[in-house]
């Protein structure tokens, strides 16, 4: 081996320890167990998920979608974060599922086609702040199940308003919480 190659070597091996020691912490959670924050997270995420499943059944729309139950954990047990806002819970549904419809419609449901729809969803979302990551889920929901240009209004639409709304009188309810902390 000559001196380059054992120069290029010892480049790559100090480039992978530099990695890998990023992935090293003596940290703990910052996160707290507080009983009362079950207790809203728990009446929150029922209670949404009750009223979506119960105008779905009764209405004859699809209020639901499977991204909601990752919205409710957000909007209960970390409201007060950028993601969980309803500029975000709103508009990160309709974009990222907007996007899933064109693609799908344009391109297809195709392994580049699903790929590319998630990228650029998140992309979307952080170029018009309403990134909110149960959102990203939403172009493979589309895709997979072949959407129709209804769902961008049922679930996706409608079910985010009833999830900001009930997330507005449920959050409000605690002494200690004030949401929404910006509308846009």
């Amino acid at each position: 081996m000559n001196e380059d190659q054992t120069k290029v070597i010892k480049s790559r091996g100090s480039f992978f320890s530099r990695y890998l020691s990023k992935m090293k912490t003596k940290e703990r959670t910052p996160m707290k167990a507080l009983p009362e924050n079950a207790v809203m997270g728990f009446l929150g995420g029922f209670l949404t998920i009750f009223v979506l499943m119960a105008l779905s059944k009764f209405s004859g729309n699809t209020w639901i979608m499977a991204p909601f139950g990752a919205s409710c954990v957000l909007a209960f047990s970390a409201w007060n974060v950028p993601f969980s806002q309803p500029r975000n819970i709103i508009g990160g549904h309709m974009i990222s599922t907007l996007v899933g419809l064109i693609i799908l419609s344009t391109i297809g449901d195709s392994l580049w086609a699903v790929a590319l729809a998630v990228g650029l969803a998140i992309a979307l979302m952080v170029i018009t702040k309403t990134t909110h990551p149960p959102a990203g889920a939403d172009p493979l929901v589309v895709i997979l199940s072949k959407s129709q240009w209804s769902f961008l209004w049922f679930p996706s639409l409608f079910g985010a308003l009833a999830t900001v709304v009930i997330a507005l009188i449920i959050n409000n309810l605690h002494k200690e919480r004030k949401y929404p902390t910006f509308w846009y």
